[in-house]
This record gives C-alpha cells, structure tokens and sequence, in this order.
C-alpha cells in the first residue's frame, strides 16, 4: 500500500524504514531541507530506557511552583494566553499521583525496551555509524537528599525490569573517572550498564539515505497546507513547496502524522484533539580541549536536570524544559540566560576539560532550541485516530531518540495488521488487556 509520512524527524524517518522494509510503497514529507533539521536536531544523545520517568510525580506541583519564577528552572512554566497550554497543565496535575506515576513507568519502559531493540536491529543491518557510545548512563547527585531519594526511584524501575542501581561516589568514579574533578559536590549516584548514546540527528538522516535507496520519496521544502477528508476519511494532503509556493494534493491509502509539536494543531483541523504541548528544550555543544578527562558514560546532573554525552571530540549538554508556549528564539534574556547556565555548569562540573567560553568572550559553543511534544503523561500516542486511513506517531517528549525506532516499527506493525509483541497502550486500537500480553 501507498502510506503517506507527514514528517522527516526521528519518528518520521524510523516509521519510513520499517514501513519500507515490509514493501510498502512510501512517502515523505518534511518542511525542511533534509532530515532531523528541528526537534531530532541537537538533543542529548541519549538513549535512556533507563531513566524514563514522567515529569509529572506527586512532587511536582510545589517544584513547578517554586522554580516558576527562576530563569534556570529545570521545568519552566510560564503561564500564556492559550488555553491548549492551561488544559495540558491541568491534565498535568491529574497524573502528578503515585499510581499514575506507575503506570506511566510502566508504559514508558515497555515502549524503551521495544525500542532500543529495534535500534540495535537497525544497526546491525544497516552499519550506520554515530558517535555510538554503548557505556550505560550514570546519574549523580549533589545533595543528601536528592541521592536518599535515589534508591527509591532505582526500586520503582527494577520493579519493570530495569538495572538501575544505586553506587558510592567511590564507585560512581571508577564507573566514570571524568568526574572526579567535582568530587567535592558529588554524593552519590545510580548507573544503568544497557543504557547507550549517540548522535540522533547522523542516525536519522543515515536512514534516511537508506530509506531513500529503498525507493522511499522524499518530498522536502514542503509545508503541509491542509487535510482532506470525505466520508469520515483522509483522502489526501495538501501540501506546498516553500520556493515556488506550488501547491501538490497527494493521496494515498494511509497517512500518518509524525510532526512533533505540530502535529496536535495540525490534527485539530479534522477534529482529533490530542493533548500534545511544545516543551521548549535547550542544548549546548562544546569542543573538547581536554579529550583525555572527558567523559565516556553519558550522564545526567540531577541538581539542573541536565544531560552529557560525548559526541566524539565534543560533549553535548542538554536540558530544562519551557511551557511557554512555541517561541524558539536563543535571542530573548530566558533564553541567554539558560544557554549560560548550560556553560556555566559544565565549567564547574568539568573545569578546563571544554572550551565553554560564550561568543562574547570569544568562544564558540552552537546552542540549540527544539520544540519537545510533550503529552501530560510523557507517554507518546501511536496509533489510528478517529479519522479513517489517518494515523498518529507523537508526543514523546524529551524521549524521542529513545523511543525513535520502536515508534517507527509500531507504526509499522499496527498498520499492516499486527499487534507489536510489547504492553503498551496504543491510541485508538482494539488490544487485549496488558496483564494477558507477552512483552
């Protein structure tokens, strides 16, 4: 069959291949000018099954109200006009529970397990290459506390099956040397050894490369002007190439929805509501001046709520997120002033290790921007939408390189007919109960 893929990012690209792999007549259509050009652009490199958990948790209420006003708050609510933003934070609030915060774990970690199984297929038959790194994913922690807390949460996920677990400082060094330079604030940690990272912006547009000589059209340059639908199907697409402003109507037997953010307005427009919101996130890329006492393992800063990996001869950081709304500018003060936290951070944490200085102090860093999809749960929809032959791969968050290539293969299986062998709760599809599912 002809199936039409509305969006050329991690989700979009993994949905192309598998979709392809199984003989499926494919299209591709992105605004951009190649692939993983907006939110699979610059992340933190991480695939992290590991550590999954949802923003939403029974503290997150007082956090979010007490980081409302900090420029550097990890989560970052700022209230706007729009009333798509008041319903997500109330939605938000729902799930802030022990018991929802377990059963999104629990779906969370379904869909990463599948997924990082699938990426690792991808890999071994395709040999695409980048930046891999497959060296688990460490976690420290700065205060008592917050490391107190710590084995609480590793309980929580081997409850599903995941090794976290909670190690000494001494251990935490020996896991990663690199950070004995901040040992002084470093109290303890977790680590997660089947945890990986790498760079998701080569990885998916190497696929894309790939899908493309599997005869995968790509039709880039493209704004999506509108659906058509008839008879309570989609019948075609409107699109529209940004140079000329040509307008194409393209049909085909299925379509399916992969445009981050954009996809919940997007869907509006023929009736599917979807709770998807922008998180704006930040990173910052730093050439290496010290390869030596860099950092291997990926790793996340738990008192900023950041995450590093190493892409070579430079390091990634990323972090905080934004519910303000779609503004991607880096020029506004927030802005500034969360790119500097980003460098000011990895200055104290890896001193001298980075070239951290900002452009006006004659350094270099590429800051970056993207737009998350973030749903109230942090888990992602996959599945058929109310509408005929119009299906949704979104929402996913700060998670979509983790959870990239499972989406795409999910998609895949649920559209030629097959339940993929994992227990999650796919939107709009007719399943067993999960407890009766094999994983």
């Amino acid at each position: 069959m002809k199936v039409l893929v509305l969006g050329a990012g991690i989700i979009g690209i993994s949905t192309a291949w598998h979709l392809a792999e199984r003989g499926h007549d494919v299209v591709v259509v992105d605004r951009q000018k190649d692939a993983a050009l907006e939110t699979s652009f610059a992340n933190a490199a991480q695939i992290s099954v590991s550590y999954c958990e949802p923003w939403a948790n029974k503290h997150a209420p007082a956090k979010l109200a007490k980081w409302m006003f900090r420029n550097d708050a990890p989560l970052l609510f700022r209230p706007q006009l729009d009333w798509q933003q008041w319903r997500w934070g109330l939605q938000f609030l729902t799930q802030c529970n022990d018991a929802a915060f377990e059963r999104n774990v629990a779906q969370l970690v379904a869909l990463g397990n599948y997924s990082h199984a699938a990426l690792k297929d991808v890999v071994r038959s395709t040999g695409i290459e980048y930046q891999r790194l497959t060296r688990g994913i460490a976690h420290y922690y700065t205060d008592e506390a917050s490391f107190a807390a710590a084995g609480e949460a590793a309980g929580i996920m081997q409850r599903h099956g995941v090794n976290r677990r909670v190690v000494d400082k001494e251990e935490l060094f020996r896991i990663e040397p690199a950070f004995r330079s901040f040992a002084h604030r470093i109290v303890g940690g977790t680590y997660t050894p089947s945890d990986e990272s790498g760079d998701a912006r080569v990885f998916t547009q190497e696929l894309a490369a790939r899908c493309a000589a599997r005869g995968v059209q790509f039709l880039y340059g493209r704004d999506i002007e509108r659906l058509e639908t008839a008879g309570g199907e989609v019948t075609a697409v409107h699109i529209r190439e940004r140079e000329t402003g040509a307008v194409q109507r393209l049909s085909a037997d299925e379509v399916v929805v992969a445009c981050g953010s954009f996809s919940a307005p997007l869907l509006r427009t023929v009736g599917v509501d979807l709770p998807i919101y922008p998180g704006k996130g930040y990173s910052a890329t730093f050439k290496l001046k010290k390869p030596g006492l860099a950092p291997f393992v990926s790793t996340i800063d738990d008192e900023l709520k950041i995450a590093m990996s190493r892409l070579g001869d430079e390091l990634r950081v990323a972090g905080t997120i934004e519910l303000s709304g779609w503004n991607l500018s880096l020029d506004t003060d927030l802005a500034k002033a969360r790119c500097r936290m980003l460098a000011q951070r990895i200055e104290a944490v890896l001193p001298g290790v980075c070239d951290t200085r900002l452009p006006e102090e004659g350094g270099n860093p590429r800051f970056w921007t993207g737009l998350r999809p973030s749903t109230p749960t942090n888990v992602p929809y996959i599945g058929r939408t109310k509408v005929g032959k119009l299906w949704v791969n979104a929402g996913h968050g700060t998670l979509g390189w983790t959870h990239g290539a499972g989406s795409g293969k999910a998609m895949a299986e649920l559209i030629g007919g097959r339940m993929p062998a994992m227990n999650f709760r796919f939107h709009g599809i007719a399943q067993p109960s999960l407890e009766l599912r094999t994983a």
